[in-house]
């Protein structure tokens, strides 16, 4: 399973002081020597976090897979499109919220989201939306064009571990979809040491991006250290595969 992390919210905190401290591009280059996969950013419209001049700088690092998440918009088609990172995902977005609340309503979009796919995969880009581990959506996704879904985790790592059992096969079912639609499957937000394992267990789910609980563990562990141990405990739920 592949662990891409997100260093959004190392921006985050560089921005409430201003200057370059801390940098994106050094937590970038920190996660892969960890052991990370990849990095994932998203640009969002007000720029609260990433900014532009990250996301090039990010983009341009040796060896590094960037995975881009955008909504989308016209503007952010076409910076995908011009840079043409390995991946991106399609996500929600609205400017008021605190972070992507939920998937995106792929039955209901309109047809730029069509054009989008196609657009950015024939520039090369893996394209992945964002979704809630519903058939339907799932499915639709595969008729547009996308190559990948990531599962919406938000709802099963936020609720108390005793009423997991339920989320979680819903989202082992949402994986098995993806696999039967042609699509390859991830996983991400809200995701931690723990929640991690059970999702990792989920044979048809290839990577995971997780940002805010790395980047938030980081202060008390270190990076490198807040990665090793995430990767064992995706190792651990890996390990229940059989």
């Amino acid at each position: 399973m592949r662990l891409s992390v997100n260093v959004d919210h190392v921006a985050t905190l560089r921005n409430a002081r201003g200057g370059r401290f801390p940098c994106p591009l050094q937590a970038a280059r920190t996660s892969l020597a960890a052991g990370a996969d990849g990095v994932t950013l998203h640009l969002r419209e007000d720029r609260r976090h990433i900014r532009d001049e990250d996301l090039r700088r990010i983009h341009a690092e040796p060896g590094l897979r960037l995975n881009f998440e955008m909504a989308a918009t016209d503007e952010m088609v076409g910076l995908c499109a011009a840079l043409r990172p390995a991946a991106c995902c399609i996500v929600p977005e609205k400017r008021q919220e605190l972070t992507t609340e939920g998937g995106l309503d792929v039955l209901r979009a309109g047809p730029g989201l069509g054009e989008a796919i196609r657009r950015l995969a024939g520039e090369g880009v893996e394209v992945s939306i964002f979704v809630e581990p519903d058939a339907a959506q799932i499915e639709a996704c595969a008729r547009l064009g996308a190559q990948a879904v990531e599962l919406h985790t938000g709802t099963y790592a936020d609720a108390a571990p005793e009423a997991r059992g339920p989320l979680l096969a819903r989202l082992a079912a949402g994986a098995r979809a993806a696999e039967a639609a042609g699509l390859s499957c991830h996983a991400g937000h809200g995701l931690d040491y723990v929640s991690v394992i059970g999702i990792a267990a989920i044979p048809q789910i290839v990577e995971v991006s997780i940002g805010h609980f790395l980047i938030g563990a980081a202060i008390f562990e270190g990076l490198p250290g807040a990665i090793a141990r995430m990767r064992g405990a995706i190792a651990e739920g890996r390990a229940q595969i059989v």
